[in-house]
């Protein structure tokens, strides 16, 4: 079977104190092949949880995850991850961190070199090939982590807030080529933001997560992925149902986050 199936996943942290966490619980979803689903929720929902485990970092206390049909066991080649720092080798070229997969991978070096020039093309960083990453700014150095990770070709690509440090204007134009690179590509794409306009702008599906333990609350289907490629984002955001959706989501974060600050005051 063709896509990402996340079948009743839960995730319990044991505390040493004999306390436990539940992060996640009984989290189900189907991802068809090339979807790109954005997820937000307050914080402690388990966003990044379910991310980890997506990507093999985590074993899941119950439930499973299988991607086209295999059970996912661990970290793979099929799965790229995105961070939010794009923990790039800050003493190696762009070329090189790009390149660094299809080394490690044994892949015919003039290949190798055909799909990074091509994927620094793709996102406008061929006049820096040579630059340190540490000369790029936060921007560009997202721009390097992005090719990298396609340059493994990945089935699905993991974005855990890449783009939560950049400054509006950055964020703006990097958002774009998230959505250029998806509708390109073909690639399967989750990302986590803490942003709701973002979730908006690059959620074909969104997801709301609820914490406390962490599960879906709400799920969206949105035409404004698709309205912004090609497109100024600015002018996807003037929709009416934009704002409508944009509230919405709003008010239901407010509302979990004013539940989690009562609980803690009557806990303490």
């Amino acid at each position: 079977m063709s896509g990402l199936s996340i079948d009743k996943l839960s995730m319990r942290f044991d505390l040493p104190n004999g306390a436990s966490v539940q992060a996640l619980k009984d989290v189900s979803l189907d991802l068809k092949a090339g979807e790109l689903l954005s997820v937000l929720g307050p914080s402690g929902c388990g966003k990044t949880t379910l991310l980890n485990i997506v990507a093999g970092f985590l074993a899941p206390t119950s439930g499973e995850i299988r991607l086209n049909g295999s059970l996912v066991t661990g970290p793979s080649a099929e799965r790229g991850m995105v961070f939010q720092q794009g923990a790039l080798f800050e003493w190696m070229s762009v070329r090189e961190n790009v390149g660094f997969g299809p080394k490690m991978k044994g892949q015919n070096p003039k290949i190798a070199r055909e799909t990074v020039d091509h994927l620094l093309d793709v996102v406008g960083l061929h006049d820096f090939k040579e630059k340190a990453v540490y000369e790029l700014s936060g921007g560009m150095q997202q721009r390097v982590a992005l090719a990298r990770c396609l340059a493994n070709d990945p089935d699905v690509i993991l974005m855990d807030e890449p783009l939560g440090a950049l400054d509006a204007l950055t964020r703006e134009k990097m958002q774009s080529l998230v959505l250029k690179l998806w509708k390109e590509t073909g690639k399967t794409i989750i990302l986590i933001t803490h942003s709701v306009e973002e979730a908006l702008l690059l959620g074909e599906r969104l997801l709301v997560m609820a914490p406390r333990p962490g599960r879906i609350h709400k799920e969206y289907r949105l035409p404004f992925a698709e309205m912004g490629v090609g497109q100024d984002l600015r002018e996807v955001k003037k929709h009416p149902e934009f704002a409508k959706n944009r509230e919405e989501i709003l008010a239901m974060i407010w509302d979990m986050e004013e539940e989690i600050m009562g609980r803690t005051e009557v806990a303490s």
